[in-house]
């Protein structure tokens, strides 16, 4: 199968999209397929190494279009209007496409799917309507135009995939449909409890303070402030990887914090397996990959009660969820970890448990179904049925959708783990593309999709105090 992968993010940059599409791309390769990736170019000389996988070292070719940094996040880069895009669909002539979190360059490249009857999987990984807000965009205006132009490119897609349950609902919510759940994997061998380093430990927390840590990007929608009322607890000591734009203000407000800055490969896996906590802050996230790796690593994880980690957090069986924004609340769980060894332990083996079966490969096959799914509805639809609607008509309110791609329909309330919580205008026409001939021999039917699941569901959290101070299970 040829897919043409456009995404807003690819290494060299480090971000969950990247990392995911990364993946995609590595798997697809190693199954035999013929993936093209289409991106935003990075800074001017930064280093794209050339990515090759499989048996036979196959390479995977990366089409960059030029880019310019976004206002006050330069390390985000936005593609320009630019007849690249649609010179590298043309020229691959693709099964399927595959938008990864598109905004911008996959908004462009929706249009051009539109017009030459391309079928295409939209994945939803960004809120960027919840960005927008982080960042005061327009005073709620800019919320507003995100979803709009959110709605406006998955409403073209054949299928849309989020990746947790209050993902797919939210895209629900705003009339979205054709929703289906496809998570992410996890490398449970890199990600392991025997990469622990005690040396490490103790260079860290000198005085034998229990180890916190924070892994991400340093961004004002990740909220990693929250820790700092955490991170002056006694016996507590607060570690921070990653960089960001909000680096320095953390750092004067978190003076007593260890900040590594960035860490990949093995280094990043022994600082994960290291920790003795895990926190995540950001109230943002439609999954949460970081959560994932702390809980492969065997570490307890405290995260909001909101998002994707309701779907990742057992709460009180593999860390704790709190009120969102809530530092007090962040401190507290903390704190009732740092005193309880024996739960932290707990915790951690039953978060290990809970994830070593979410490889890559049985995640990129997942995806896989997806695609030859689309294909087959795309290639048997009716004669004069509209592209991208599987044959349905869309209209301005959402319709049953969100459904997991692997056996029996997702709850109405957001799963959490078996613990139950109460309560555009267009661009420029530098896109326009030639005509594309059919693609080659269609792959075989795949089995029928699980039936859909009404949206809609109350995913507030307790308060804080009714999340983290009861006693630990």
């Amino acid at each position: 199968m040829r897919v043409a992968i456009v995404t807003e993010s690819f290494p060299p940059e480090v971000n969950g999209v990247a990392h995911s599409v990364l993946r995609a791309a590595e798997h697809l390769v190693r199954r035999g397929h013929q993936p093209l990736v289409i991106t935003p170019a990075p800074a001017r000389g930064a280093h794209c190494p050339p990515q090759s996988f499989g048996p036979d070292r196959e390479p995977l070719p990366v089409v960059r279009i030029p880019s310019v940094p976004l206002p006050r996040y330069p390390q985000v880069r936005i593609a320009l209007p630019s007849r690249r895009l649609a010179a590298a669909l043309t020229s691959h002539r693709p099964d399927v496409v595959h938008l990864a979190s598109p905004f911008v360059l996959g908004a462009r490249a929706a249009r051009i799917t539109e017009r030459l009857d391309l079928p295409t999987v939209a994945v939803y990984q960004t809120d960027l309507a919840g960005y927008a807000q982080a960042y005061r965009m327009g005073r709620g205006l800019g919320s507003a135009l995100a979803w709009a132009r959110i709605r406006s490119v998955h409403r073209s897609a054949a299928r849309n995939l989020a990746p947790s349950t209050p993902a797919a609902q939210d895209l629900t919510a705003h009339g979205v449909r054709n929703v289906r759940i496809w998570a992410r994997g996890v490398d449970s061998a890199r990600f392991h409890p025997d990469h622990r380093d005690e040396a490490l430990h103790r260079s860290l927390a000198p005085g034998g303070e229990v180890l916190v840590g924070y892994v991400g990007r340093l961004a004002p929608e990740k909220r990693v402030d929250l820790l700092a009322e955490a991170s002056r607890l006694p016996g507590v000591r607060v570690v921070v990887i990653g960089d960001g734009p909000s680096a320095p203000a953390l750092k004067a407000a978190m003076p007593g914090a260890v900040f590594l800055g960035r860490r990949t490969g093995a280094e990043l896996a022994r600082c994960f397996a290291t920790l003795d906590v895990f926190v995540h802050t950001g109230p943002l996230e439609t999954f949460c990959q970081t959560i994932q790796e702390a809980m492969a690593s065997g570490v307890p994880a405290v995260a909001p009660a909101v998002g994707g980690p309701l779907d990742l957090v057992g709460h009180h069986r593999t860390g704790l969820l709190v009120a969102p924004r809530d530092p007090g609340a962040v401190a507290r769980a903390v704190a009732t970890l740092a005193a309880a060894p024996d739960v932290r332990t707990r915790y951690g083996a039953a978060g290990r448990t809970d994830v070593t079966d979410r490889t890559w490969e049985a995640v990129g096959d997942q995806l896989i179904q997806h695609y030859e799914d689309v294909l087959t509805e795309h290639r048997t639809r009716p004669a004069g049925t509209p592209p991208h609607t599987n044959g349905k008509t869309l209209s301005s309110t959402a319709g049953p959708t969100a459904t997991p791609n692997d056996g029996p329909s997702v709850p109405v309330q957001a799963r959490t783990n078996g613990k139950a919580l109460s309560p555009t205008s267009a661009d420029a026409d530098a896109d326009t593309p030639a005509t594309v001939p059919p693609p080659a021999t269609p792959p075989q039917p795949s089995p029928s999709t699980p039936a859909d699941v009404q949206p809609g569901s109350d995913l507030t959290a307790r308060t804080a105090g009714q999340l983290v101070e009861e006693q630990p299970a």
